[in-house]
């Protein structure tokens, strides 16, 4: 290769097209000496050329840069970085690693890559190790798309897997883009049928797929190594730069449907493990700054991850990345938002402890770049920490575990819910209401990627993991499920009745409830894990969507339809105006009652409960009654009063498809005062003639 050298700089980070060549630009504490490797091939064994950074002219301070010309876009490269090897001081530098870069905006992974070797130098050199390449990131034709700023109480979300969501033989999709982004875009006319909003994609950085135990796959993709790449594995073109552009078709394809994109992102561990662990870049840089080290032991990692390190996500350099890295994928790919995992560890400073006011949060809390984004917090950690209704910032938005926890325990048939669930379906002001939030601060979720699905929730009283290779001691033995009276699959109609009705209180209750509903991929269509409630290691049909249920489950999918075209009307949960949790239980004048109207029943040993709410502009009047009892229960209804209208029955769980649902102009006309609630079924009735009419 010929080319020239000269001094670059080293702002910005990264390698960055500029002029008739590249600059590039890499941070390392740590380093005493760093080369800067070309390859020709991503699985070549040896660089065709090796560009020392060398004297003062190639280094600034902790950054060392270059600016080379006769490379451009494609150009696969990586760094070998010479330093002190004293793990028991923090220092892990090892010039046998060739490491990325980490502001690389593309990479390169070659068919041998292996984890046991990642990156080491072997006896076939560096053809296995995974690699940078330079991309130029302007050269794609957006054609006019944006981001679309969708506001929160205008959104449904649909959590899903890229892969799973048409790797399956049954998805239509043609075989060549089975499990990719453009697979994704071959169904997005079904996302839009059911009524979604917003996807939200779990992990599509990088990551490591073979970092899980016993030789399985990493699926679910928590194991970040590149926090700027979208995930190789995922699309269907074979060359670096082509990724890019895939994915970018995705994102603009799900913008023209009206579809937000909401990418799943994890700050707080790599895959780089523990001290046994591959050095693919960040402890090969600057160990320290990039990880929480033991105190006691640096050559050990602070663990608040149960993933066996914990990113410093506080130091300076850190704080730096992420808020790079999230800029990126908002200026360069037009993400929508971003749904941060075990966010209370980004709440830790550099000792681990929390912190009042963290200041990474507060970074990206205040960023201009990110100002119209949707932020949404997992608001615990694997340490303890849970931040639920706590966590810091003006715009967060909460995965609300509470509304998960106590709307599974309600359904089951636990005591002492009433009062909980209650404020679950409005809006958990008993969680957000100081804060003087929207409703859609809450992230509703009944299920979600991690615990057993709707169907495995009403099917299995306790989790089986088995096929996880770890004696089944993974996953969440605390599930709050209940298997209906057989465990697992049955033929009893008994049985299978029940565990219909119960998936439709569920989906009832979360898409009508106050705050911003998720649903996870497939619980439309009766999806089942076998019990597996942690099946992050299950790349296989366990694990994706088998479009066969569509045809076997079209009630089901029906229903769920129903209730997000509902809510999605104006007038139902939502407004022209940004109301706070305050205002909106005020104006939709919410009374609780009982069996017996203006008589709710609070005790711990009740299970049912009532409720009446006006629509925002007073046009329709909704009555609620619930009964997770196992005994019918006659309810008094509560006085229209309002015009002269009755009730219509709109929703009776009990009742056999299409009458458990129907939409609301068809909705029959009640003639009686009173209504039998069938045990464990839901029952939902609208009143006024004008807002029938125009629904």
């Amino acid at each position: 290769m010929a080319v020239r050298v000269e001094s670059g700089s080293p702002a910005p980070l990264g390698a960055s097209l500029l002029g008739q060549g590249v600059n590039f630009s890499l941070y390392t504490r740590d380093a005493t000496a760093v080369e800067l490797c070309f390859f020709a091939a991503a699985d070549d064994e040896q660089p065709a050329l090796v560009v020392p950074l060398q004297g003062e002219a190639h280094r600034t301070g902790l950054y060392w840069h270059a600016w080379i010309e006769g490379v451009g876009a494609g150009q696969v490269y990586g760094y070998r970085v010479s330093g002190p090897q004293a793990p028991e001081q923090g220092l892990r530098c090892d010039p046998d690693q060739l490491l990325l870069d980490p502001y690389g905006r593309a990479m390169a992974v070659p068919p041998g890559y292996r984890r046991e070797q990642a990156q080491r130098r072997s006896t076939q050199g560096w053809a296995g190790a995974m690699k940078s390449v330079v991309a130029d990131l302007s050269a794609y034709d957006w054609q006019g798309d944006s981001t679309l700023h969708r506001p929160a109480r205008e959104t449904v979300v649909y959590e899903m897997h890229v892969k799973g969501f048409t790797a399956h033989s049954s998805s239509g999709v043609p075989a060549a883009q089975a499990g990719s982004y453009a697979g994704l875009i071959e169904k997005i006319p079904y996302l839009q049928e059911l009524g979604i909003t917003a996807v939200e994609l779990l992990p599509v950085f990088q990551f490591d797929s073979q970092e899980a135990p016993g030789g399985l796959p990493n699926y679910w993709g928590y194991q970040p190594i590149s926090f700027f790449v979208p995930h190789h594995d995922y699309s269907s073109r074979p060359d670096p730069l082509g990724v890019l552009d895939e994915f970018r078709d995705l994102v603009k394809a799900l913008h023209r449907a009206g579809i937000e994109v909401i990418l799943d992102v994890v700050f707080n561990h790599t895959a780089e493990s523990d001290a046994a662990g591959p050095s693919f870049c960040y402890r090969g840089l600057a160990n320290a700054d990039y990880y929480l080290l033991d105190p006691a032991d640096r050559s050990l990692y602070v663990d608040d991850t149960g993933c066996r390190n914990t990113l410093n996500a506080n130091n300076p350099i850190v704080r730096r990345l992420i808020r790079d890295s999230l800029r990126h994928w908002v200026e360069h790919f037009h993400i929508d938002g971003f749904r941060f995992d075990l966010a209370s560890v980004l709440a830790r400073d550099e000792s681990g402890q929390p912190v009042p006011r963290p200041p990474i949060l507060w970074d990206l809390d205040t960023d201009p770049v990110l100002a119209g984004t949707k932020l949404i917090a997992e608001a615990w950690d694997a340490a303890g920490l849970y931040q639920v209704g706590s966590f810091v910032g003006d715009r967060w938005q909460e995965w609300n575990g509470r509304f998960r926890d106590d709307m599974r325990r309600f359904l089951k048939g636990d005591g002492g819910q009433v009062t909980k669930v209650t404020q679950r379906l409005i809006g958990s002001p008993d969680i957000y209401g100081a804060k003087h939030r929207e409703a859609e601060a809450s992230i509703n979720f009944i299920t979600c990627h991690d615990g057993f699905t709707l169907a495995d929730l009403v099917s299995y009283n306790v989790k089986h993991n088995e096929a996880n290779g770890e004696n089944n001691r993974d996953g969440s033995d605390d599930n709050a499920s209940w298997n209906c009276g057989a465990e697992g699959p049955s033929d009893d109609p008994v049985v299978l009745a029940l565990r219909q009705r119960q998936m439709r209180n569920a989906l009832a209750l979360l898409l009508l409830s106050g705050g911003t509903p998720m649903l996870s991929m497939g619980d439309e269509l009766c999806r089942s894990q076998g019990g597996n409630n942690n099946a992050y290691c299950q790349d296989n049909p366990t694990s994706w969507l088998d479009w066969s249920l569509l045809d076997q489950h079209a009630d089901l999918h029906r229903f769920t339809r129903e209730l997000i075209a509902f809510r999605m009307r104006r007038d139902v949960v939502v407004s022209d105006e940004a109301l706070s949790l305050a205002d909106l239980l005020r104006r939709n004048q919410i009374h609780w009652h009982g069996v017996n109207p203006g008589q709710p029943d609070w005790r711990d040993d009740s299970h049912s409960f009532a409720l009446t709410m006006t629509s925002i502009e007073q046009r329709f009047r909704l009555c609620l009654l619930v009964n997770a009892w196992w005994e019918p229960l006659s309810f008094t209804l509560p006085a229209v009063d309002f015009g002269d209208a009755r009730w219509h029955r709109w929703i009776d769980t009990n009742l056999p498809s299409p009458n458990d649902i129907v939409p609301v102009p068809e909705a029959p006309e009640l003639q009686q005062s009173t209504y039998s609630v069938a045990p464990r079924s839901l029952v939902a009735l609208i009143a006024g003639h004008e807002g029938l009419s125009s629904m």
